[in-house]
Parts: C-alpha cells; sequence; structure tokens
C-alpha cells in the first residue's frame, strides 16, 4: 500500500501516544498509531521506574512542588491543567479501561510513595516498573480488535516529514492554501518505500532528545523526531536547553547506554556517598539525596571531579534485603547481573541525559501552532515543567495532555476534509547506497559533542565549538540525504542534527544559570 487514510494519525507508541488513542477508542473514528519499533512496548514508557502522580482536590501543595522544582519558571495554567484533569485521566484510562495494576494494601487501597522534591507521598507506582505496567495495559486495551476495531497499529514505520499542502503539493496553486497538517510521510522498514499517511488530525507523541548524548537512560528512539518535523512545518518550538539529567544511572564503564536507578530509592531512604564512603550531599543542599535533581546531579559530578573518581554510590542496603528486592526487583536485577548486590553493598551511579523540558509549543488541549497538530507528552511543551521537571510528573502529562486532545480532536475532527493523497507528491526516493561507516561516525561526533560541550554545565566556547561542528555535519549529512535511499538512521541523523542545533542556540541565548540550565560563563 502506498498511502493510508485516517481520521487520525498519532506518531508515537508511549504513555502520550496510548493515551490519546485510548480516549479516542470509543469514537469509532480510524485511529493510526505509528512506531519506528518492530514492537510497540518499545518506548520511554516501558522503562519508567519511579511512578505516576496521583492528584486529588485537597492536595494543595503539588502546585508549589512544581514550581520549586522548576524554580519557580513553570507555567501555572499548566499546574492547575494538570490538577484538574490529572486524575480524571488516570480513573478513565488506567484504571477503569486499562486495569493498570498498581501497587495496593491489604484492603486493596492504592498505595502511595514519595520522591525527591514532593512535599508528601502522592505517587503511584508498581514495583520499580510503573511504565512498563502502564505500557502493557495500554497496549492490551488498544490491540483488542474485536472491541476497538478502528484501531490500527503501523509498526517498524520511521515518520520523515509531516505533510503540508504548500510544500508537497502537485500544484502551485497549493502554495495558497491555509497551512495545516494533512499527515505524515513514512518509511516502511521492511519493505523499504515510502508511504503517505492522511489524516485530518495528526499527533506527534514521539518523545524527547536524550539519545543525543552519549551517556542517557533513554531508548534509541529519543533522538528529537518529531521536535525536528515541527519545526520543518514552521511550528513554534521553545525551552530547548532545558534538558535534564537524572542524578543516579547504573555506572558500567563497558557502556554509554545507562540503565536507571529510580529516584524512588532515594525517597525510600537511599543515601549517597563519595567514593571514600562519605556522605556528601550535605554540603550541597539542605534536602541532601531529595534535593531537585538538577542539585543532585550537579553535586554528583563536583564529587566526582573532587575525588578523581569516575563515580559516586547510592546506598539503601541498610533497608531489609527481602524489601529491597520486592520494592525494586528490576533495578535489584540488573544490579545482581553486574556483580552488585544492593541489599548488601552500595550502586554505583552517575548522571545521564534524562528528560527534555522544552519541545513544541502547546496550549492547554494539546494544540500546536499550526492547525491540525497536535503534540502530547515529551515532545510538548506546556511549560509544565519550565526550566526543571519534579519527579514523576513526565507519566502524568502525557496521559493528561493525551486525554485533553483527544478530547479536543473529537469534538473537532469532523469540521475537517480528509485532503487526497493524490494531490500530494509521492517521495522522491533516491537509490544511491549510504556509506554506514560515515552515519555512524556522524551520530558518535554528535553524541560525544552534545555531552562534552552542551551537558550538564555549558560554557561559550563550547558552545560555539559545538555549533560550528554541528554546521558542518549538517553540510555534509544534507547532501547524501538528498541523494540516497532512506533508512532509519539516516532520517535520525537527519533530525538530530537539527535538534542538537536548537539546543545549543537556545543555550546560547540564555545567560541565566535556572533549573536543569547551568552556564559557567
Amino acid at each position: 500500500m502506498n498511502s493510508y487514510d485516517f481520521d487520525v494519525l498519532i506518531l508515537g507508541c508511549g504513555i502520550a501516544g496510548l493515551a490519546t488513542a485510548a480516549k479516542l477508542a470509543e469514537s469509532n473514528l480510524k485511529v493510526g498509531i505509528v512506531t519506528r519499533a518492530k514492537d510497540p512496548q518499545v518506548s520511554n514508557t516501558f522503562w519508567a521506574q519511579g511512578g505516576i502522580i496521583y492528584p486529588n482536590a485537597s492536595d494543595d501543595a503539588l502546585g508549589k512542588d512544581i514550581q520549586v522544582a522548576s524554580s519557580n519558571t513553570s507555567n501555572p495554567q499548566a499546574i492547575e491543567t494538570l490538577k484538574n484533569f490529572g486524575k480524571l485521566a488516570i480513573d478513565e484510562l488506567l484504571l477503569e479501561k486499562a486495569n493498570a495494576n498498581f501497587e495496593k494494601d491489604e484492603n486493596n487501597s492504592l498505595k502511595y510513595t514519595k520522591e525527591a522534591a514532593h512535599s508528601i507521598e502522592r505517587i503511584l507506582y508498581r514495583g520499580d516498573y510503573t511504565g512498563k505496567e502502564i505500557q502493557i495495559s495500554l497496549l492490551n486495551l488498544l490491540k483488542d480488535q474485536k472491541r476497538y476495531p478502528t484501531i490500527h497499529f503501523l509498526e517498524a514505520h520511521t515518520a520523515i516529514d509531516l505533510i503540508t499542502a504548500s510544500h508537497h503539493g502537485i500544484s502551485i496553486s497549493q502554495r495558497y492554501e491555509e497551512r495545516k497538517i494533512l499527515g505524515a510521510y513514512l518509511l516502511n522498514q521492511e519493505k523499504g518505500n515510502v508511504v503517505k499517511a492522511m489524516a485530518k488530525k495528526t499527533v506527534l507523541a514521539t518523545g524527547g532528545v536524550g539519545a543525543l548524548y552519549l551517556h542517557h537512560s533513554n531508548s534509541g528512539a529519543s533522538r528529537g523526531d518529531g521536535i525536528a518535523m515541527a519545526k520543518r512545518a514552521g511550528a513554534d518550538i521553545i525551552d530547548m536547553e532545558f534538558i535534564q539529567f537524572h542524578p543516579t544511572t547504573f555506572y558500567d564503564s563497558s557502556s554509554h547506554g545507562r540503565f536507571l536507578v529510580s529516584e524512588a530509592v532515594r525517597g525510600e531512604g537511599g543515601v549517597l556517598v563519595n567514593c571514600n564512603g562519605e556522605r556528601f550531599m550535605g554540603k550541597y543542599h539542605p534536602e541532601m539525596e531529595l534535593a531537585p535533581r538538577d542539585v543532585v546531579a550537579r553535586s554528583i559530578m563536583e564529587e566526582t571531579i573532587e575525588t578523581r573518581h569516575e563515580c559516586v554510590y547510592l546506598d539503601i542496603s541498610h533497608k531489609d534485603g527481602e524489601w529491597i528486592k520486592e520494592r525494586f526487583p528490576t533495578i535489584y536485577k540488573h544490579c545482581l547481573g553486574h556483580g552488585i548486590d544492593m541489599t548488601k553493598e552500595p550502586i554505583p551511579v552517575v548522571p545521564a541525559a534524562h528528560y527534555t523540558c522544552g519541545g513544541v509549543k502547546i496550549d492547554m488541549k494539546g494544540q500546536t501552532s499550526i492547525k491540525n497538530l497536535y503534540a502530547v507528552g515529551e515532545v510538548s511543551c506546556s511549560g509544565l515543567h519550565g526550566a526543571n521537571r519534579l519527579a514523576s510528573t513526565s507519566l502524568l502529562e502525557g496521559l493528561t495532555w493525551g486525554y485533553l486532545a483527544a478530547m479536543d480532536i473529537a469534538e473537532n475532527v469532523e469540521e475537517e476534509t480528509l485532503y487526497s493523497h493524490l494531490q500530494i507528491k509521492n517521495w522522491q526516493e533516491e537509490y544511491a547506497s549510504i556509506d554506514k561507516a560515515l552515519v555512524q561516525q556522524d551520530w558518535m561526533t554528535l553524541k560525544l559533542t552534545m555531552w562534552n560541550y552542551v551537558g550538564l554545565s555549558r560554557t561559550t566556547n563550547r558552545l560555539k565549538r559545538a555549533l560550528a561542528m554541528f554546521n558542518e555535519i549538517n553540510d555534509e549529512v544534507s547532501r547524501f540525504y538528498r541523494s540516497c535511499k532512506l533508512d532509519d538512521s539516516l532520517i535520525g541523523l537527519r533530525n538530530a542534527i537539527e535538534v542538537s542545533t536548537m539546543i545549543v542556540k537556545s543555550s546560547m541565548r540564555n545567560k541565566e544559570s535556572i533549573g536543569c540550565f547551568y552556564r559557567k560563563l
């Protein structure tokens, strides 16, 4: 098939995309869910460990906690939206429809936990694999074809570009049409051909940019695809300098991809010690291990520099061993597989790129600045996180804005007419072979540059060097992008360079160290 027609096209298969589809599932609209992975379980949501905030009317402190964590830069309207609709979204989509199995006490009541910078226990969780529980529950719901025959999954498809009449129409007259998104070009990875997916409404749910960094806790899909596509289509992008680094990922000298050691370990009493066994966070912040993430991450880096040691250690071995195994089964298993028994010894940890606070600018319904284009989850920016994200807000944000976007789409989709794929150009496919060694080298250069020059601490000279390097790489990639047959890695590299350049330029404009953004000079 060379084209698809949908009422709603959702690019991404994490909690935000699945929440959008789950809310739309009863509407009888034809919904296409695109994932570049062969297995739709593969997403950042799947690897989320900590939990999801469960807001309630009596929790007046939630807004304050979000603002404190963000250094008072969060959008108050976004906070109120999260508080007003978050519980509704959890109740309807996760508890009633998907039957997500969160931890409960002996009375079958939901249990709550606390993470860094939270003033009370308000987080629902499932062991240390909350994201996996949510991802699988939503997928099981939506893959029930008897119940939802109008939901379709397009697996192993990579989104290339958003379609507009002015850019992709077959005639000059289409340049004068109203600017709106008509769908997307998709690469079918298995067949190697490019197809058009036309839609009345398109939803970006493609995640963040963590995989642009050498050390990161994300899936490899977090390379900024949705942000780059939205930028090329003309959407507003904001706050791209605010990249949050997770303070504690498992340190393994043989690997750059980092396994997340959940903030919940510190929330449950874990302490940070240096290579000399000394607890050090008291030197940096009165809240010690429960300080905001950016403070903890920079403190760990300072401690490694001071001690000239490659990592620090997270110690929860003072707690009961059986309790640790039950509370953190995934972390325990990973550590044990790498020779560390966390019930008896501390875990080696280092910071890694973790979360994108900025992204495609949206309103409180998930609408972008371009008609018929929505963005939900980490690819988007409502201002909820401001300059730094509060722990466990991300899953709730994706769920809530997916829910709200779906409501708005359901109310307005019938006003749109499906654009004919015959009026849109076919993708001009080239057949020169790609030199994979060059693509791989450019990827590694980009990741090293982002880590060394656009990481936890940034300076004017580092940022200038990074921008010059990205301009050079961009020239090369643009040249063979136009002449080679596409594959997923080349599409990703093109997007990664564009988004990395956005991050550098945003960092150069911002002279104020705030939240997770820290500039020395």
